[in-house]
């Protein structure tokens, strides 16, 4: 802000009623604060111009954080595609695996060694344990259908090898699908941190941008009244000029009287010669001034 109880005040009537000497005291007064203001704009001036290239600058730098974090979204959008696309595969894989165990009949039931468990128990009640003829031929019978079950299932678990090799496979699709969602994840974070890094960017390039703007007003108002005495200062010497004119007009007009004063007297003078009179020195050189002698 400008402290307005340092301007200089100007008025018509100082114009008009003030003397010379006033009007060039006050002449003097309005070129000083002319200049101390027309300093203070320059520098409030500069200020903003500084405050406005640390604008731009972060503004600069919010588009850098822009730009990466497209970068980065795009390459998010690639492994996506490329995880969705394994996935996709993992599935279909893993499908043709269940479809070849639901062939197999290998989906569900008990694996060998359990069955191995099993029958190994009750071979040992057989061994050990008093049974009725009765008893014992359904313990039999029970060993036998499980030797039987054993058997199946050993011999359709033999005929898998290819279905482990698709195993295999579907979970090394699956590892990689696995991969590029660990990527999508991590460059989705680095995305993120650029896009808040961005957003506090803009929001001081903002802040910076308002205290520019409050500057300017500042270097506005600062210059607006360096003009005003500037212009005031400009009548000031223009009403001395016109005094000055005045005066010079005054004084001419006086040596017109003067020199019409003295030429009156000289012709007097020189009517006084003309009749026969005695001239004495003064006379003589008041009629040499005018040219009658």
């Amino acid at each position: 802000m400008v402290d307005e109880s340092n301007n200089i005040e100007l008025t018509d009537e100082h114009l008009e009623n003030n003397s010379k000497g006033q009007l060039i005291k006050k002449a003097g007064q309005l070129r000083d604060r002319r200049n101390e203001l027309n300093q203070m704009a320059s520098e409030r001036a500069g200020k903003r111009d500084e405050l406005n290239a640390k604008t731009r600058e972060k503004v600069d730098e919010a588009q850098e954080h822009r730009e990466k974090r497209d970068e980065l979204n795009e390459q998010v959008q690639e492994h996506k595609e490329k995880r969705n696309e394994l996935n996709a595969k993992a599935n279909k894989l893993f499908d043709k695996v269940e479809s070849a165990k639901s062939d197999m009949e290998l989906g569900e039931g008990k694996d060998l060694e359990e069955l191995e468990s099993e029958i190994e128990q009750l071979e040992f009640k057989q061994q050990t344990e008093v049974l009725s003829t009765e008893e014992e031929r359904e313990l039999i019978e029970k060993i036998e259908s499980k030797r039987e079950e054993y058997a199946e299932r050993k011999d359709k678990l033999e005929d898998t090898d290819g279905l482990e090799d698709l195993v295999e496979e579907a979970e090394e699709v699956r590892s990689d699908a696995s991969q590029h969602h660990q990527k999508v994840t991590e460059l989705a974070d680095k995305a993120q941190e650029h896009h808040n890094q961005m957003i506090e960017a803009y929001r001081e390039a903002d802040d910076i941008r308002d205290e520019a703007d409050e500057m300017h007003e500042s270097f506005v108002e600062a210059q607006e009244a360096a003009d005003r005495h500037h212009e005031d200062f400009v009548r000031v010497q223009k009403r001395l000029r016109e005094m000055d004119k005045k005066e010079e007009k005054q004084r001419q007009s006086a040596r017109d009287k003067k020199k019409e004063a003295a030429k009156e007297e000289a012709e007097e003078i020189y009517q006084k010669f003309k009749e026969g009179e005695t001239l004495d020195t003064e006379d003589l050189m008041k009629l040499q001034k005018t040219g009658l002698l």
